[in-house]
């Protein structure tokens, strides 16, 4: 089972996600949140597999509520569910440390499987979400020396691998490019989350765009509907 916690201060909504959610048997729905604030509590009570949040909610925001749950209780996946598409949104959830971020208009079945997506660890967003990632990266200044020192401890090939994960292959697509097993293509994954200390393959994508590892121009990135980055 996949144990969801739903944070939204939308009553209506609330109760129209688990309607929806629950239609899933290898979902259940463990617990509600109508503020940000009560969704961190929730989670370090109940410890679900997920989080439903959304962004804007009273007392703590729902981007100030996935930072504390990425130090308080970060086994706790976030997945962002807002109306809002406006990049400090975006930016702001991804930075906090978000594993995906969707829309409230995704149709049903491709938030089902958003939500387990995101249960097994991988990452997930919306297409449009995606080309906005990309095109704001685009726009930003020289990239911090720090980060281009992080670059250093990346070997060739783990420095390929970043790129590829940014231009949103997956790992079976980056292993055919590179030709070598998917299995090689997981552990050069690992290790690069871990020598740039990031959470997941979004906040790769947001440190290779930062960096200048990658620019648009080049391979599009695929954004076939709700394409998983896995």
């Amino acid at each position: 089972m996949t144990r969801v916690l739903i944070a939204d201060d939308d009553d209506l909504m609330r109760a129209g996600l688990i309607e929806l959610l629950t239609a899933d048997p290898t979902i259940e729905i463990i617990g509600q949140a109508s503020t940000g604030r009560e969704a961190v509590e929730r989670t370090r009570q109940l410890a679900p597999d997920v989080v439903l949040m959304d962004v804007r909610m009273p007392d703590l925001d729902g981007i100030g509520a996935t930072r504390e749950l990425s130090r308080a209780a970060p086994e706790a996946k976030v997945l962002i569910l807002t109306t809002f598409e406006q990049d400090d949104y975006i930016f702001g959830a991804l930075r906090a440390g978000a594993s995906g971020f969707l829309l409230k208009r995704t149709r049903p079945e491709d938030l089902i499987a958003a939500v387990h997506t995101i249960a097994g660890g991988d990452s997930l967003l919306s297409p449009s979400i995606t080309r906005r990632v990309i095109d704001r990266m685009a726009q930003q200044p020289t990239p911090e020396l720090a980060d281009q020192a992080k670059l250093k401890a990346l070997t060739p090939r783990e420095r390929e691998t970043l790129e590829l994960i940014a231009r949103g292959l997956s790992n079976r697509e980056i292993a055919a490019a590179l030709v070598v097993e998917e299995s090689t293509t997981r552990t050069h994954v690992k290790r690069i989350l871990m020598k740039l200390g990031l959470r997941d393959r979004v906040q790769a994508v947001i440190f290779a765009y930062e960096t200048g590892v990658n620019r648009p121009g080049g391979q599009q990135v695929n954004t076939s509907a709700n394409r998983t980055m896995s």
